[in-house]
């Protein structure tokens, strides 16, 4: 019986159904509740009406038409707005989800559906070992890949099994939040450098951890490549727009999954979202590198970046006779053979090396000099209707800004142009079998961008000058310390790329273990037959056959990035005032407009230089002011603009982080400069 007290003229029912697993126990539950109930006293009055012992503890409530969960317990009913017509279920807030890795490997584990997506990937990098989980992300698959992909189920006769690693008995998929100790170095499983298995001094962690020996190498080693008629059917991005579609399925990092229509047991893809790799140590990052080296590769084959044909045989050439060939060794060895090491001992190791200084007996000499470039090049410069002059002159690079004079004696005097390279575009023109070596610059002016040509004789005539012309780009001098790693990255890739053909190459056994056509992407196949890819790729092989595996992974992301359109993505955009689509390039460091047509850029717009950025909900259009009042504004066509407005605020965000931060994370600045107010 219920008192006449209970029926208080602000009393109303509320409707609640239960997410539970007991079929005999009914699910729908009809609660007297007032307004100023707070939503913990709701869920109390439910457990207790339900009857049902169990744990409780990981339920929440959902409201369904509002698509958001009500986790401030000490709110009222009032407050949340929550009146009679409400539906409300009591449900789990961790729940089963599919996430299809970058090396393609599928992984099923238990994820927070109640928290932000920032936070769910945090806890999904614990689980996985991925230290740095602020440069990945969730995408959905785009339309287009989810068509090819059941057409070919369709036309597939025997049924696709999908081989999925289950990771449910982490602390994380239990409904607990990731140990922290994870985020502590001295507690992180660490790996052999050279092979990238696990140390022994951390094998006792993973056998508490869903990480086993054999998990461990399904995601810190390389695996066979599929067949390349696998390869025909994975979707690949023909046009800017194709490549457009790929970076429109991005989750809002501020919003909770389940308020993004993500169900239980749905699959997304676990991605690097942001190009800014962050402290790579191949002693704790075997699963991070071996992730990222596997995004690179995937981008290469399936197209989803140009490279040139020189290229494309280096990648092909670290892929098929190195990082498989070593990989398929690795998990042949036995993890537990290495020389027992303390864990502590360890960490103290790795923190002198870490501590050990560089040489400062030139750091007075980099203060105290100008550092200035000056050679004899040739400047190309492109007309329309005729063809490239091409004159030799005496140029002299200083600062940001390269001047070039008539010869060497006159350049006392006024230089026939002073090209300032802040803000341009620098993109290599390099062939080196046919020994050219030519730095292409795209430098903005007001109507678009200046294209100039320098043409260098050799290559170390063309890594000084590319490095100065990369850092004069980003607004930096060749004082600043980045200079000569820029130099040494350039020739060492040059160095890959310049190989000659051994008679005995072509007759090496090797090439008849794999596939040629694995590993390079479908237009090559075409174009060659595997004995002809395979010759070719043992002839760049002659140059990366002494790395170690995780040297050869290192040195495979070192050339993806590389190559010009690294770390790019594309969105369909109109610009205010313009009549026609662009495309959008976002970029860690700068905003590329491209002509949708032709591919060429337009306009580069850098970040250094951005004064502020907002979004104008209502009318969906991101306003942006830069330095010497630059003012642009664009609607974003092919998915949200709260997408780009989120990749400008992740990049920012990234580019605070330094190696003292201890590894933690402000994540209120995270949402602060990425969340915007709708």
């Amino acid at each position: 019986m219920i008192s006449s007290s209970d029926y208080g003229s602000h009393s109303w029912e509320l409707l609640v159904t239960v997410d539970h697993q007991h079929e005999e126990v009914q699910k729908e539950f009809l609660l007297r509740v007032t307004g100023d109930l707070h939503i913990g006293g709701v869920m109390l009055k439910l457990v207790e009406q339900i009857k049902i012992p169990q744990d409780w503890s990981d339920y929440a409530l959902w409201w369904e038409q509002k698509k958001c969960w009500l986790l401030k317990t000490h709110w009222t009913l009032d407050k949340c707005g929550v009146q009679a017509d409400a539906k409300l279920f009591f449900t789990t807030q961790h729940k089963m989800l599919r996430l299809r890795l970058p090396n393609m490997k599928t992984v099923r584990l238990k994820v927070s559906f109640s928290s932000v997506v920032f936070k769910a990937v945090s806890d999904i990098c614990k689980i996985l070992n991925i230290r740095r989980s602020e440069e990945l992300s969730l995408l959905k698959q785009s339309e287009d890949a989810l068509k090819k992909k059941k057409k070919k189920d369709k036309n597939s006769k025997e049924p696709v099994t999908e081989d999925i690693l289950n990771l449910c008995d982490s602390p994380v998929s239990s409904g607990l939040s990731g140990s922290p100790g994870l985020y502590s170095k001295t507690m992180t499983p660490t790996y052999d450098p050279i092979s990238g298995t696990p140390a022994s001094s951390t094998i006792t962690w993973f056998s508490d951890s869903p990480l086993t020996g054999q998990n461990c190498s399904i995601l810190a080693l390389s695996h066979p490549n599929c067949s390349p008629e696998t390869l025909a059917e994975m979707y690949q991005p023909r046009t800017l727009a194709d490549k457009a579609k790929l970076n429109a399925g991005w989750l809002d990092s501020s919003r909770s999954l389940m308020e993004q229509g993500i169900l239980e047991d749905d699959q997304l893809l676990l991605r690097f979202k942001y190009y800014t790799f962050f402290d790579l140590n191949p002693k704790y990052d075997a699963v991070r590198i071996n992730q990222i080296y596997e995004q690179a590769r995937w981008a290469i084959l399936l197209e989803e970046i140009d490279c040139t044909e020189e290229e494309m045989l280096i990648f092909a050439a670290l892929q098929a006779y190195h990082v498989s060939k070593l990989s398929l060794s690795s998990e042949a060895q036995d993890f537990t053979c290495e020389s027992e090491v303390d864990e502590v001992e360890a960490a103290l190791s790795n923190l002198e090396v870490t501590l050990e200084g560089g040489n400062t007996s030139n750091i007075l000499e980099d203060i105290t000099d100008i550092p200035k470039l000056a050679d004899n090049l040739r400047l190309v410069r492109p007309r329309k209707l005729s063809l490239k002059a091409i004159k030799p002159y005496w140029f002299v690079f200083k600062d940001t800004s390269v001047s070039y004079f008539k010869n060497k004696e006159s350049a006392q005097g006024e230089p026939i142009e002073k090209l300032n390279l802040k803000g341009c575009e620098v993109v290599p023109d390099v062939n080196v079998a046919a020994k050219k070596f030519g730095i292409k610059l795209l430098i903005p002016v007001a109507d678009g961008m200046n294209e100039v040509y320098l043409r260098c004789e050799n290559e170390n005539q063309y890594a000084p000058w590319m490095a100065a012309c990369v850092l004069a780009s980003k607004g930096k001098t060749m004082a600043d310390s980045s200079y000569h790693p820029e130099v040494h990255k350039i020739l060492s890739f040059l160095k890959m790329k310049n190989w000659t053909m051994s008679p005995q190459a072509v007759s090496d056994p090797e090439s008849i273990d794999m596939k040629p056509e694995c590993f390079v992407s479908l237009r090559y196949t075409k174009k060659y037959k595997p004995k002809q890819l395979a010759a070719r790729i043992l002839e760049a092989h002659q140059n990366v056959s002494q790395m170690t595996l995780v040297e050869a992974k290192l040195r495979f992301i070192q050339a993806w990035q590389s190559l010009p359109e690294f770390g790019l993505s594309y969105y369909i955009v109109r610009f205010k005032g313009s009549k026609k689509d662009d495309v959008l390039g976002v970029s860690y460091n700068r905003l590329i407009r491209i002509d949708i047509a032709t591919g060429d850029p337009i306009t580069t717009w850098r970040f250094s230089n951005m004064k502020q950025w907002n979004v104008n909900w209502e009318i969906r259009q991101v306003a942006i002011e830069f330095d010497q009042n630059v003012f642009i504004a664009f609607t974003c066509l092919s998915a949200d603009c709260k997408i780009i407005h989120e990749y400008i605020g992740g990049y920012i965000f990234l580019s605070t982080r330094s190696k003292d931060q201890n590894e933690t994370l402000d994540e209120d600045l995270f949402h602060k400069l990425t969340g915007g107010q709708e």
